[in-house]
């Protein structure tokens, strides 16, 4: 006879509707129900989170740096326009511009305030086809950094950290010196503030400066020579392989780098810190879906007489085993289906919600001088959905087998003795 005939799923979801007489069974099944649902919501929103969080925190990278760079043995990059001719003559090229940069000190002249960092050459021109900085501008244009006009462009929080707005004057300082009488004193020069942008990246944001290109190469001392290439391809997640095909295209002797390789260790947490929570989170639906295992024990305990009279009415062994394993495979598909559900709506309004609680506490959850972003950003994938739904399943089914094998080994005339 079939395991789940047309009767063992009739009366499966019958018992899992106790009778008048012991209606706690009944809600020992929505118990069940729920808590497998809250697990399987908790595991979906916090892996879309991740995936959103990592998604976001790539989007930004990429708007504000190149895929990949190419420099000289030597720091700087001497024949780049011949390096540039190779390089744009590959395929998936689709930008490659030239750059000046280097750790600088900026001092405020109005507040005597210090910060330190990174001062990027570019030529507004073509810096919109290797970033979208120009986008970013929250005060002032790119544009304004023209040759000669000894202008920059700073990240709001650095602005911020030096008290300045634009019109203001900062001096900057970098490490090479000029050998002097009195001994050597470090090269500096004063820049007018002309804008100031916000890439919504606090490491960004915190210390990064722009000048024009020309006027990096004056104050570095650099000639004709420039630091290196930006290069953008079709295809930002195959700029590790594509850039070594471009310094191999180039020449010898050329270091190289990408923007996965900046930030390697931040996405291998990401990653790491992903698989650790998914694995917690598993366990907490683990014990939602092994709660299934006492509600059928009280079930099977309370319809001894019921399956003593299916098993002397020509019920086997199996068909008793087929009744049970329904009841648990539907406690578990509807826990499943719910936390599925609802964990994809919570995940899809996470961020609205987050913003809600924010301003009804008066509080920030997320520091982006912390966590790089202001924002909770939430992805829900596909693959992730169906993991989580397939991982609960399976436990689910895996926790019916020992009471249902229990009820299917009930022996009629024992069960029937005290009736």
């Amino acid at each position: 006879m079939n395991l789940l005939a047309g009767y063992e799923w009739f009366i499966g979801l019958r018992y899992l509707r106790s009778g008048h007489r012991n209606r706690f069974i009944s809600f020992i099944s929505v118990i069940s129900i729920a808590g497998l649902a809250l697990g399987v919501i908790a595991l979906i929103a916090v892996l879309s989170v991740m995936n959103g969080f990592e998604q976001e925190i790539r989007h930004r990278i990429l708007g504000a740096t190149a895929h990949a760079t190419l420099m000289g043995p030597e720091g700087t990059l001497p024949q780049w326009q011949r390096a540039r001719e190779v390089a744009l003559a590959n395929g998936r090229v689709r930008a490659a511009v030239p750059y000046v940069e280097d750790q600088v000190m900026l001092v405020s002249v109005n507040g005597n305030r210090v910060s330190g960092a990174l001062l990027r050459g570019v030529n507004p021109e073509q810096e919109g086809s290797v970033s979208r900085i120009g986008e970013f501008m929250s005060d002032g244009r790119l544009a304004d950094l023209q040759p000669g006009s000894w202008n920059i462009v700073l990240g709001e929080a650095l602005a911020r950290e030096l008290d300045v707005k634009v019109g203001d004057r900062v001096i900057a300082i970098i490490a090479k010196g000029d050998a002097t009488p009195i001994g050597v004193i470090p090269r500096r020069r004063s820049f007018r503030v002309s804008g100031t942008f916000s890439a919504g990246m606090y490491e960004y944001d915190r210390g990064l400066a722009l000048i024009a290109l020309r006027d990096a190469a004056r104050l570095y001392r650099l000639g004709d020579e420039m630091t290196g290439l930006r290069i953008n391809f079709d295809d930002a997640f195959q700029a590790p392989f594509l850039v070594r095909d471009v310094a191999l295209a180039v020449g010898d002797g050329y270091y190289v780098s990408d923007w996965s390789r900046k930030h390697l260790n931040f996405f291998r947490s990401i990653e790491m810190t992903k698989s650790i929570m998914f694995m917690i989170l598993v366990l907490v639906v683990a014990v939602a879906a092994f709660n299934i295992v006492s509600t059928l024990v009280m079930i099977v305990k309370e319809k001894q007489s019921d399956i003593a009279i299916l098993r002397t009415m020509g019920s086997g062994a199996r068909n008793i085993l087929g009744i049970f394993i329904v009841q648990g495979v539907v406690i578990g598909l509807l826990g499943t289906l719910l936390g599925v559900g609802l964990g994809v709506l919570l995940s899809n309004n996470l961020e609205m919600l987050v913003h809600l609680l924010e301003r009804i506490l008066d509080t920030r959850f997320v520091d982006e001088k912390v966590y790089f972003i202001s924002d909770l950003p939430a992805r829900v994938q596909a693959a992730d959905v169906w993991k989580v739904a397939g991982t609960a399943f399976a436990l689910c089914a895996i926790s019916t087998i020992l009471p249902a094998w229990r009820a299917a080994r009930t022996l009629p005339a024992q069960a029937l003795r005290h009736e």
